[in-house]
């Protein structure tokens, strides 16, 4: 099999393990933890043991160890060490670090040997909130400074989405146990971001409802077609980037005139409802600002 090559700027580690960049060149130049690759014009580059090393280390330090008495570690002892205290505490940000080395290395084994032994632990939920979740934002900020291609991201996100889909599907071969809603989720035309979405779907199944889920870029027109076939619907939106700034009011009124009636409500979550004016809620329309708000109503 081909091995993936990765290196990285001293940036990237920074922004991979939150330990700053003067913070890792004393570490370097007083207790040479880490041996960085020079470029022709001697600029510092990183390979992906360097990077694994540096974020069991961070653990070690979060945990209380002094960088000098990590320096003297046999090399080969520092993973062992980090397995060995990985408590409840810091359970979470050894998974998130594992996660990311699974992203970085495009390593699935690494993935699914991480996740199963937070499985032993912890119910499905809890690794989406407490993992998941904040592992989620950290990549979509380390998107946004260019540390990682959108490669990782889609890699990680299709990983995370297997995960959901095979919870959610233990719960689809149940019988619902509540008839007053039927919910119906959906990602509005062109919004492509997905595992928010897919999480409420598992969430709302949870809570004994029948859900019919659209998934992304659905038209107004298909939530229309519903109303022929279903009453007391509540249709779940989430929107992230779309529709934009400009146009989420408009939305918002087309979606009052052709699709809700007496019978439906539209609730909605994600950044763009941020844009959406007061004078264009009413009782059939509820805003969350979070999944947990979300889930809190069911």
């Amino acid at each position: 099999m081909n091995s993936v090559k990765n290196t990285f700027s001293i940036k990237d580690l920074e922004n991979l393990s939150g330990i700053k960049a003067h913070t890792i060149r004393i570490w370097e130049k007083r207790y040479n933890v880490l041996e960085p690759l020079r470029t022709d014009t001697n600029i510092r580059i990183y390979d992906l043991s360097a990077l694994q090393k540096l974020l069991n280390i961070t653990l070690l330090h979060d945990y209380g160890y002094k960088i000098s008495k990590i320096s003297k570690m046999p090399q080969e002892n520092i993973p062992s060490l980090v397995r060995e205290i990985v408590s409840t505490k810091s359970a979470k940000n050894h998974a998130i670090s594992s996660f990311k080395l699974a992203m970085m290395n495009f390593d699935q084994a690494l993935f699914f040997s991480t996740y199963n032994t937070l499985l032993s632990e912890k119910s499905f939920r809890e690794i989406f909130f407490e993992v998941f979740v904040p592992l989620m934002e950290e990549i979509g900020f380390l998107w946004q400074s260019e540390t990682i291609t959108p490669a990782h991201e889609h890699f990680i996100s299709y990983l995370i989405k297997l995960k959901l889909l095979v919870n959610t599907e233990k719960l689809q071969s149940q019988e619902p146990t509540r008839s007053d809603r039927l919910f119906v989720l959906y990602l509005p035309m062109n919004e492509i971001h997905e595992l928010g979405l897919m999480y409420l779907n598992y969430e709302i199944l949870s809570n004994g409802y029948k859900t019919i889920y659209l998934g992304e870029s659905v038209p107004t027109d298909s939530l229309k077609d519903l109303k022929k076939y279903f009453d007391n619907i509540t249709y779940v939106c989430y929107m992230t980037v779309e529709p934009t700034k400009s146009d989420v009011n408009q939305y918002i009124k087309d979606l009052k005139e052709e699709v809700l009636d007496e019978t439906s409500e539209l609730w909605l979550i994600g950044r763009m409802t941020e844009c959406i004016e007061q004078k264009n809620i009413t009782s059939k329309i509820s805003i969350f600002n979070s999944i947990t708000n979300l889930v809190d109503e069911l």
